[in-house]
């Protein structure tokens, strides 16, 4: 891979890159690393891309992938998700509590819950990038509806 298409492609995803593994960690400085690693990954990689879908499947796994290993590390830590919020500048009030009320919960409901909504993938496409069966990932996505209606009322 160029350099200028690097550019291109890491311009492109970041940001996506970024939501994945903030959504997984729940710590900045972490996601940002996870960033970083997955960037350095994509820049290195020999693997030829179909299209764009498939390097986009490609770099959510590899996120995930990085996040479970940061996991594995002794220094793991998770960082106030509502000083976190207020950096973010959310419009609207009601923007900060659905945002707070999704980073509390646990990252088996909060991964799916971002990738269906916000990446727009099918439960299957989440499956697949997860290592997950289909129906558990349906039913992470309906228990993760279920607490945010919680976590919503009690707001």
């Amino acid at each position: 891979m160029s350099k200028e298409e690097f550019a291109v492609f890491a311009g492109k995803y970041m940001d996506m890159i970024y939501r994945v593994a903030y959504s997984w960690t729940k710590n900045s400085h972490d996601a940002n690393d996870v960033t970083q690693e997955v960037l350095i990954q994509l820049y290195k990689t020999t693997k030829e891309f179909e299209s764009d879908s498939h390097m986009k499947n490609w770099l959510i796994r590899v996120t995930v992938n990085q996040c479970k290993m940061l996991f594995r590390s002794p220094r793991n830590h998770m960082e106030d998700i509502e000083d976190y919020a207020e950096t973010l500048g959310f419009e609207d009030k009601s923007y900060l509590d659905l945002f707070c009320a999704v980073m509390k919960l646990d990252k088996k409901y909060r991964v799916p819950l971002l990738l269906f909504y916000y990446e727009g993938y099918s439960t299957q496409e989440i499956a697949d990038l997860l290592g997950l069966p289909g129906k558990t990932v349906s039913t992470r996505l309906f228990r993760a509806k279920t607490k945010l209606k919680v976590y919503l009322k009690e707001e």
